[in-house]
C-alpha cells in the first residue's frame, strides 16, 4: 500500500522551491574572471618580451662601432642606443624640453629638427642642456652621438587602435653646442618594466571578484 504526501491544508502555503545559482549572472562573472586571468597571463608574456628588449638595448649601448643613422621611422630596435653621426645642414625648428645634464643637473634640453638634404622628415638632434628656453646660436654641422627614442612616442590608445604614427628617433650629441651642457643619454636600464606588477593586479582582481560573487550568492541562497 503506497502513501501519498499530505497535501497542504487550505490555510497552509506551499514551501517555495529551493533557490539555485543564477545562471546568467554566473556566466557573466566567470567570463569577466577569465578575461582578467587572460590579461594577467598576457602581462607575464609582455614581461619576458620587455626583459629581452632591455637586454638588446644594453648590448647595443656597449658597442663602440657606429651605424648609419636611419633615414625614415620606425627605427629598428637593433639600432637604438647605438653610436651614429649625421650632418645637420641647418636647424629648421627648435623643440625645447625639460631635461638633465650628465652630472644630474636640470635644465632645458635643446632639440633641433635638422634638415639633412636627404629624403624623409629630417633628424632630431639633442644638442645640449641650456639654462633657459632661448635657442642656442648653432647653425648645424657634423654631430656624433647616441641614437635614442625621440620625445614624441605614440600612446597606448594609438597603438591599440592602429592610429600610431611611426615614432622618430633622436641623436643625443656627444659634444654639446657652445654654451650648452652635454645632455644625459637615456639608459636602457631606465625603461619601465612593470608588467609583473600589472599581472599580479589582474590575478588579484579576478580572485576578489570571484570571492565577492560567491559570498553574495551564498547569502542570497541562505535567505
Amino acid at each position: 500500500m503506497t502513501t501519498t504526501p499530505d497535501a497542504p491544508s487550505p490555510g497552509e502555503a506551499a514551501a517555495p522551491p529551493p533557490r539555485g545559482w543564477p545562471v546568467i549572472p554566473t556566466i557573466l562573472v566567470l567570463a569577466a574572471v577569465a578575461t582578467m586571468i587572460a590579461l594577467g597571463i598576457w602581462q607575464l608574456q609582455r614581461k619576458g618580451e620587455k626583459e629581452a628588449l632591455i637586454a638588446l638595448y644594453e648590448r647595443n649601448g656597449a658597442m663602440s662601432a657606429t651605424v648609419t643613422y636611419p633615414k625614415l621611422p620606425p627605427v629598428p630596435d637593433e639600432m637604438l642606443y647605438r653610436k651614429s653621426s649625421v650632418i645637420c645642414l641647418e636647424p629648421v625648428r627648435w623643440d625645447p624640453r625639460s631635461g638633465t645634464d650628465r652630472k644630474g643637473g636640470g635644465g632645458i634640453r635643446m632639440i633641433a629638427d635638422c634638415r639633412t638634404g636627404a629624403e624623409g622628415p629630417g633628424v632630431l638632434v639633442d644638442i645640449g642642456i641650456a639654462d633657459d628656453f632661448t635657442p642656442p646660436k648653432w647653425a648645424g654641422g657634423a654631430v656624433q652621438g647616441t641614437i635614442v627614442p625621440g620625445p614624441e612616442q605614440p600612446s597606448l590608445i594609438e597603438r591599440l587602435t592602429g592610429r600610431a604614427v611611426p615614432a622618430r628617433a633622436m641623436l643625443v650629441a656627444d659634444q654639446p653646442a657652445v654654451g650648452l651642457r652635454p645632455s644625459a643619454v637615456p639608459s636602457a636600464a631606465d625603461m619601465p618594466n612593470n608588467h609583473l606588477a600589472y599581472a599580479v593586479q589582474w590575478f588579484l582582481f579576478a580572485a576578489i571578484a570571484l570571492i565577492i560573487y560567491i559570498i553574495a550568492v551564498r547569502r542570497r541562497l541562505q535567505r
